[in-house]
């Protein structure tokens, strides 16, 4: 069976996948972390594989008694010597698959968290081209494949390493003449298994890969379903969801076919593993080079080999695809931090765009050739047709892209220079996709601001026509929210937003459509007690209502990535241009 074409990987904007290099650097990191736990699960399975070889030791030894004749008083004494090692081997067994568990989790957890403080710390860019599909995929269904890695393959591969060594060690010591005959199936095993380990871990990656594009391309179709279905786009994307499911089962049905291959073949190497040792064994005892209590004891320490070798081989399977998925959990810790400047901070809050170019891909601008200068305390309204790159822009005056040309600057600093912390202290984005996150509502305000009392927190919710859905709460601002809480409506949860922006108070906001979810009487009431709380401060409003325009000092008009119109109100609709076109055409449709 051949693996499937390899499809387009998708866009270029894809989260990356650790590198080799990458992947055994943070293991060595884990290993660092968990040394301790890792060397006491080791030492306690140590001790119980010792205990375990104690039985076949006891019974070679009561079977060359039998056949000399000299068993006499002994077959009590062998028994008590394999039931006191049996003992002492179930109860360090249990204990090490107890502290390996125990050792899984941990490992486990700290993988979450890592995954978690690197995802929140990525450059907004890479997340905003990227999109959410791909990194919920790889904290969630990577995450879950690696479970079953970290918590039973890690300790039990180690375990069956140590059981490989010690058991070995102990044929070889009974009889090297059958140590070498229990490695007559030992060419198979290398063979099958270097067949299957040149494909599996790319083809790991690749079944990975597709289950993410999955997740992508719906999570997309979900997050866009009213244009999907005002542009009548949905078979469009039924047959590129079906497409993605089928190039993924493809890979799945790959990766199956190589494992019930590989699976039997092994199975016969340890057949004859045992076959070999028992036959070139009798030959061995029958021309006196062995006794027949080393070959009872050989015999059962070859037997004895299989079940490690088996551990080794299925768990080190199981390790692929833990390895693809650790991979793209890695891949995000490859992510370049965007390049800083400690020393760049602003003077003052003058926001300029000078001759900005900017393209989502290389050769394919949005941006083309825009200069703005925003002064401090000013409200700039952009507006225009669908497409034409106003929240691109906004973006880029809020600090979350960086520009490929030309340049923006906050106080004659850089942007995209200074540290993501400083400009987000100064520089504030709010637009139509809000969170709430589970916990209280009061949590949930004290993100902007985790030393806010209640009376700060109460007189945000009032500033956004909030404090009277926020009264009326169950438990008030002791109210659970969020999944598995009390549900807020999307109007309440962009209140909520809004609440945050006027408890973090930066000088300079970006609004791109923060009101669109309410109604326009509650938007246009709403921006109005906005206006009062953010007298003073710069705004930069993004929207399609224009009574946001009309209350603007000044208003860009922006049109295929360029600005076309700028000025005021009045005067832009006395120009009869662009803009009092979309004037004429908001206000009759009223």
């Amino acid at each position: 069976m051949k693996p499937p074409a390899v499809q387009e990987s998708g866009p270029a904007t894809m989260l990356p996948v650790g590198s080799p290099a990458a992947v055994r650097s943070y293991v060595r990191l884990l290993a660092r972390r968990h040394r301790r736990g890792f060397s006491g699960v080791v030492l306690l399975h140590t001790v119980a594989t010792v205990a375990g070889l104690v039985g076949p030791w006891v019974l070679g030894s009561l079977v060359e008694s039998l056949s000399a004749g000299t068993a006499e008083g002994r077959v009590l004494s062998a028994v008590g010597w394999y039931l006191a090692a049996l003992v002492v081997q179930s109860v360090f067994t249990g204990l090490s698959r107890l502290r390996g568990g125990v050792l899984g989790e941990e490992v486990l957890a700290d993988l979450r968290e890592d995954f978690l403080v690197r995802s929140v710390a990525l450059p907004p860019g890479v997340l905003e081209r990227a999109g959410t599909g791909d990194l919920v995929s790889r904290g969630t269904t990577d995450i879950d494949r690696l479970a079953k890695s970290v918590r039973e393959a890690v300790p039990e591969l180690a375990v069956a390493v140590v059981s490989l060594v010690l058991v070995s060690g102990a044929l070889v010591l009974t009889s090297p003449l059958l140590a070498v005959s229990a490695l007559i199936g030992l060419p198979l095993l290398l063979a099958s298994s270097r067949w299957y380990f040149r494909r599996a871990p790319q083809s790991y990656r690749a079944e990975s890969a597709g289950y993410a594009a999955v997740n992508t391309v719906l999570a997309e179709t979900v997050d866009a379903g009213r244009t999907v279905e005002a542009l009548r786009l949905g078979e469009e994307r039924v047959e590129l969801t079906d497409r993605k499911i089928a190039e993924w089962l493809d890979w799945e049905r790959y990766t199956l076919w190589l494992r019930v291959s590989w699976f039997p073949t092994i199975e016969a190497t340890y057949a004859l593993a045992i076959l070999g040792t028992l036959l070139l064994g009798g030959v061995y005892t029958l021309n006196g080079w062995i006794g027949v209590g080393q070959l009872t004891a050989g015999v059962l320490y070859a037997q004895a080999l299989t079940h490690p070798v088996d551990m080794i081989l299925r768990w080190y399977d199981e390790l692929q695809i833990g390895q693809a998925s650790l991979a793209r959990l890695v891949g995000v810790r490859e992510v370049p931090d965007r390049e800083t400047d400690e020393s760049a901070h602003p003077d003052g809050a003058r926001v300029t765009a000078d001759q900005v170019r900017f393209g989502y891909r290389e050769g394919a601008d949005v941006l083309h050739g825009i200069s703005l200068d925003v002064a401090p305390g000013s409200r700039v309204a952009l507006v225009g047709p669908s497409g034409a790159g106003k929240s691109t822009l906004g973006r880029l005056l809020a600090g979350i892209y960086a520009p490929g040309r030309g340049s923006v600057t906050l106080g004659g600093a850089q942007l995209s220079r200074m540290p993501a912390e400083r400009v987000r202290t100064q520089v504030a984005l709010v637009n139509q996709e809000h969170h709430v996150f589970v916990g209280t509502l009061r949590d949930n305000l004290r993100l902007a601001r985790p030393d806010a009392d209640d009376t700060e927190l109460r007189a945000a919710l009032a500033a956004v026509d909030a404090a009277e859905w926020a009264d009326a709460l169950p438990s008030g601002l002791d109210t659970e929210v969020g999944s598995g809480g009390t549900a807020l409506t999307p109007a309440q949860a962009q209140q909520l937003a809004l609440a945050r922006l006027v408890l973090a108070d930066p000088h300079t906001l970006v609004l791109d459509e923060a009101t669109s979810l309410l109604d326009p009487r509650a938007a246009r009431h709403l921006e109005r007690s906005l206006a009062r709380v953010l007298d003073g401060r710069t705004v930069i409003a993004i929207a399609h209502r224009l009574h946001t325009a009309h209350d603007a000092d000044v208003i860009a008009v922006v049109e295929r990535g360029r600005i076309s119109e700028y000025g005021s109100h009045p005067e832009l609709v006395a120009a009869d241009g662009p803009y009092a076109a979309l004037w004429r055409s908001w206000r009759d449709e009223r």
